[in-house]
């Protein structure tokens, strides 16, 4: 895969550009509406397969929640997320999230640590007025 991932493909530039546009973490079926209408013969598999490899290559990053479909950010600065636990919603964290946590020592029973990741689960405030609508 490492040769796939140094060729930036017209299908991988679109798939880019169109996923930094957009603050709403898509998933892959998302996005391959958005870039069909750029690209109206590409194939959801190629959708797919192209944002494994640029989520591989750090270009993007990707989005896994047990029980939830990969959502996928072109933002790859270091960021928090808040997913909607009543719609599915991901959006980042804006501003500054002071959070402490304890050291983490370089290595826990074996493995290098090479990063933590904080995600908020929450009711996004459309799900929040439907809510407060209906009751």
């Amino acid at each position: 895969m490492s040769n796939q991932i140094s060729r930036m493909t017209i299908q991988r530039t679109i798939i880019l550009d169109e996923l930094g546009k957009l603050a709403t973490h898509p998933t892959a079926d998302e996005l391959y509406r958005i870039v069909r209408k750029r690209l109206p013969k590409i194939s959801l598999g190629t959708v797919y397969r192209n944002l494994e490899i640029l989520s591989c290559s750090g270009r993007i990053r990707k989005i896994e929640v047990p029980g939830t479909m990969k959502r996928f950010d072109g933002n790859t600065d270091i960021h928090h997320h808040v997913r909607c636990v009543s719609c599915g919603a991901v959006r980042d964290v804006r501003g500054e999230l002071a959070v402490s946590l304890p050291e983490i020592p370089g290595d826990i029973d074996g493995y290098r640590i090479v990063g933590c990741r904080l995600d908020l689960i929450g009711i996004c405030p459309k799900c929040r007025k439907s809510s407060e609508n209906s009751t």
